[in-house]
């Protein structure tokens, strides 16, 4: 194993400037893509179930654990 012939200094990270902007590039396409991921998954849980209750509070949602609750209650019976 050889070392460097010149120390690398410059950064605090240790990465000279090359390494450290091939880095940043897959950072900052893996951060667009988990975001693009995150936007999608909360299109899609806001249809399904919107977390901000409609004209009728939580109620729905009230009756849907108490039908939920008497199924698996029965199951055990």
């Amino acid at each position: 194993m050889s070392l460097p012939s010149e120390p690398r200094t410059g950064s605090l990270s240790g990465l000279t400037e090359h390494e450290a902007k091939e880095f940043h590039k897959i950072f900052m396409f893996s951060f667009a893509i988990f975001t693009a991921i995150a936007i999608v998954a909360h299109i899609l849980v806001w249809s399904w179930r919107p977390w901000i209750p409609g004209p009728n509070g939580y109620s729905m949602l009230l009756s849907h654990a108490q039908f939920a609750l008497a199924h698996v209650s029965s199951a055990f019976a």
